[in-house]
């Protein structure tokens, strides 16, 4: 562990705060949009791809920006509250899943390989042992927070720290840059009862189908988070409280993986709904690392867009999806390919002796 991670079984949230983020270098943004300008084309021709390879830049702290090593880490975990009948499956399809990612055989591994992506599955909390799926596990599985807490605060704190380190280590491995995935059945129960408690809205209204619920089911979800949320009383202003009674470890995990990127200076890309409550409770933790969360997609699921709002985040995709996985994430990383490679390899007005154009008063 290098000096970052001082986060122990013991930790509070006043310790956590120490956590070292450095604050993203503005010159370099200036510079890189400087550069951009000086490319053969229209000024602002790339329109928000060169705000955000500006940024990118920016947390990498070098105008010649290298994003060719990308890794995407899918949170495994199962959560207890499926027990409600939230979902239209059971929790062996979470186990099942983590093992495709291995087999190109799922959504984003496929997108993964046509992308030059990594792809990191982490049993964080599955509630069956796999074989070939990284072991991180802290439980198996959650409680069934519509009973009782979904985890102890001491679980939260180790699923944040396995999201640190898996950073640490990929940043050590060389990795430019992140994107974060999970899978687990349950889980956008789970991130729609956060999203309720964080921001003080009616259950419904951040509540969708998930992976497809019947209207009935639609009503059995909405019905276990509102029992949730009056059984375990999370305390909105505590992160960790709202973690831990309502939330998932595959969430924590996410909320790990997005400080401990911040804290090796590494852009991470978030992906839709489940990502964007892990990242709100990271934010909501170190607010610091809010400048190294880039939003990739606006997801189908009703929370999404509130999230964005809240997490002060444009999206670059409006696709429609909701799958998860980190498929969305994934499916930025081609058009950052494109707007890196034009940022590296397109003549300048110089080299083709062309009058660069002045911007408009």
């Amino acid at each position: 562990m290098i000096e970052n991670s001082i986060i122990s079984d013991h930790f509070t949230v006043e310790e956590l705060k120490k956590l070292k983020i450095t604050p993203p270098d503005a010159k370099m943004y200036k510079k890189i949009r400087s550069n951009w300008d000086s490319v053969a084309k229209p000024l602002d021709g790339m329109g928000d791809f060169e705000l955000l390879t500006a940024k990118i830049g920016a947390v990498l702290g070098d105008e010649n920006i290298d994003i060719s090593k990308k890794a995407v880490i899918i949170m495994c975990a199962d959560n207890g509250v499926v027990e409600e009948g939230v979902t239209q499956c059971g929790q062996e399809v979470t186990a099942t899943v983590a093992e495709n990612f291995l087999d190109e055989k799922s959504c984003v591994a496929i997108m993964c390989r046509r992308a030059g992506t990594k792809i990191c599955p982490v049993d964080i909390g599955m509630a069956v042992d796999t074989p070939r799926v990284e072991k991180r596990k802290i439980a198996y599985g959650t409680k069934n927070m519509a009973k009782e807490p979904a985890m102890t605060r001491e679980q939260a704190v180790a699923a944040i720290e396995v999201g640190i380190a898996k950073a640490e280590e990929l940043h050590a491995q060389g990795y430019e840059m992140l994107a974060t995935g999970e899978m687990g059945i349950g889980n956008t129960t789970t991130s729609s009862a956060m999203t309720a408690v964080y921001l003080g809205l009616d259950v419904e209204t951040v509540t969708g189908r998930g992976a497809g619920l019947s209207s009935h089911g639609l009503q059995r979800k909405i019905h276990a988070i509102k029992q949730a949320i009056a059984v375990n009383q999370p305390d909105p202003e505590d992160p960790l409280d709202v973690l831990a009674k309502v939330g998932g470890l595959d969430i924590a995990g996410m909320c790990g993986l997005f400080l401990g990127g911040a804290a090796q200076q590494m852009p991470v890309i978030m992906d839709g709904f489940i990502s964007q409550v892990a990242a709100l409770t990271a934010m909501r933790l170190v607010p610091e690392c809010a400048d190294y969360i880039l939003a990739s997609h606006v997801s189908e699921e009703p929370g999404a867009n509130i999230l964005l709002k809240a997490l002060e985040k444009d999206a670059f995709l409006t696709c429609g999806m909701r799958l998860g996985e980190g498929s969305g994430a994934v499916a930025l990383f081609p058009i950052l390919d494109f707007a890196s490679d034009i940022y590296h390899k397109m003549s300048t007005f110089v080299q083709a002796d062309i009058v660069e154009y002045q911007p408009l008063d």
